[in-house]
């Protein structure tokens, strides 16, 4: 791990992090979204994009030069060895597993599957977050309850995956969303 400094003087992981972790995001615009056609499935059935390429996943797009998709959520882990420890959620699917290659990485806890424990996902259009069930044999509970099929998370629902306790914590909602702004005619010769 490299560490970077800002121009705050702070320390940040620049492999994890776009900017800052401790400044915050400044100035941030959002332009559009933006799909691109679906790939076909990997062997096990996923989307492609689930099994690790970027290509023909569906992204918000926000200014180039900032390279981020922004957050709308988080889990916070409450029990566990990540205890303490914060994940971010971003617009769409968040695939949850021990691997370094999954959305939302609880990497401390064995007893978590390395891929598709579970889903969390945000729909932008309806504002609602969810959580499904993963692939693995591993279980996934909301709030003591086995997630056999997608249910609606509220803010401070409790998500058991292995030996760990995520709290969810909505920063989309009622009183904040996203919104896509007008994209400048240079942006869109681009396209």
């Amino acid at each position: 791990m490299q560490l970077t400094r800002c121009d705050n003087g702070h320390y940040y992981d620049a492999s994890k992090h776009s900017s800052c972790p401790h400044c915050g995001v400044q100035n941030l615009d959002i332009d559009f979204q933006k799909t691109v056609a679906k790939r076909p499935s990997d062997a096990g059935g996923r989307p492609a994009e689930a099994a690790g390429g970027g290509e023909g996943k569906t992204v918000g797009m926000f200014h180039k030069k900032m390279g981020i998709d922004p957050v709308v959520g988080w889990l916070v882990c409450v029990v566990g060895p990540d205890r303490g420890k914060d994940f971010r959620i971003h617009s769409e699917r968040n695939f949850i597993g021990r691997s370094e290659k999954m959305d939302i990485a609880i990497t401390g806890d064995e007893s978590v599957s390395r891929d598709n424990h579970a889903i969390v996902s945000y729909n932008p259009k309806q504002n609602i977050f969810r959580i499904y069930p993963g692939e693995s044999r591993g279980l996934a509970y909301l709030n003591d309850e086995e997630v056999i099929t997608p249910l609606e998370l509220k803010a401070f629902d409790v998500i058991e995956l292995g030996q760990s306790k995520l709290v969810f914590v909505p920063f989309c909602g009622d009183k904040f969303v996203w919104t896509p702004e007008e994209t400048s005619s240079e942006e869109k010769r681009e396209d």
